[in-house]
């Protein structure tokens, strides 16, 4: 396919691609169309799954992929409208009841101690972009940037196991929470974040996003698989997707991850989608093994904010 057929099979997917594809390959902000994405195809779906409690899954954090934390981290990155007075009310809920004893949020009932810096990130990220009042997200910050390791970077173990480096999982998860509270306006502790921020994504780097900065050798080789949506793991594309996000300038530490990305594009210039996270979810967006909408978008805006052939 040439770059129109691309561009033309992208835009008959779902309407939250419609509009990513709008505004990230385009240069148009639909907003009309974003305002599709409550009402129609996957939000509409996600959204209908709500409990009378407020709440979606079991709990906060149970089960695995259909809990109100994922749920809301699946709507956020769908580009739900920022003001959806659903999605308002339950991270409410969760402010009020889920509160860990460190000012972060505490995954359930018997964690009221320690919250998980990882979960942290993640809900700064999505309570950011749906417009949570910023003294309300205070602690939160506070509790993520006492979380800092002395690598830069961020490992949601420390209050587990006592680890002592950085985890790639974690700090992707806490650099897309720092931007997007950034990008909402907030001030709270604004130097030390940008601070923590900059340490963060130099930990990635350093690693040329999936290489020991010792031995050179591919960390994990999970990290070089294209799946989406991401839940808490990391890989390459992610960093990819934050770095364009967050308007990051070219480094050549990406480089070597570019190339793997070059490496598995499909013949008509389109990528598969190669794996799944397993467990439940509300709906199934796209097959393993498939030319995938999702990552030909993201892989595609990565290329235009760096400008790569």
């Amino acid at each position: 396919m040439n770059n129109q057929q691309i561009i033309d099979w992208l835009l008959e997917g779902d309407v939250s691609i419609q509009y990513q594809v709008w505004r990230d390959l385009l240069g148009s902000d639909k907003k009309k169309l974003q305002t599709r994405i409550a009402n129609e195809g996957w939000g509409m779906n996600i959204l209908s799954k709500r409990n009378s409690d407020g709440h979606w899954g079991d709990r906060f954090y149970q089960p695995k992929w259909i809990s109100t934390h994922y749920t809301l981290l699946d709507l956020r990155n769908l580009n739900l409208p920022s003001n959806n007075e659903i999605v308002q009310e339950t991270i409410e809920l969760v402010l009020q009841n889920n509160m860990a004893d460190d000012g972060g949020i505490r995954l359930g009932p018997s964690t009221s101690q320690h919250s998980d810096v990882c979960v942290n990130g993640m809900f700064l990220n999505y309570a950011s972009y749906f417009k949570t009042p910023e003294m309300k997200l205070h602690s939160i910050i506070d509790s993520i940037l006492n979380e800092i390791m002395p690598d830069g970077g961020f490992n949601c173990r420390t209050t587990r196991s006592g680890a002592k480096h950085s985890s790639l999982h974690t700090t992707i998860s806490v650099l897309e929470g720092f931007v997007e509270f950034q990008k909402a306006g907030y001030v709270h502790r604004k130097e030390e974040i940008l601070s923590a921020q900059k340490s963060s994504i130099e930990f990635i780097l350093l690693h040329q996003l999936f290489l020991s900065d010792r031995t050179g050798q591919i960390i994990n080789k999970d990290f070089l698989k294209l799946t989406y949506p991401c839940r808490w793991k990391y890989d390459i594309l992610r960093a990819m997707d934050f770095f364009q996000y967050a308007g990051i300038e070219w480094d050549d530490r990406m480089k070597a991850a570019i190339d793997v990305l070059k490496s598995k594009r499909n013949n008509e210039g389109t990528w598969n989608m190669q794996s799944a996270h397993s467990g439940q979810v509300h709906v199934s967006m796209e097959k393993a093994g498939k030319p995938s909408r999702w990552l030909t978008l993201r892989v595609l805006r990565v290329m235009k904010h760096f400008e790569i052939e």
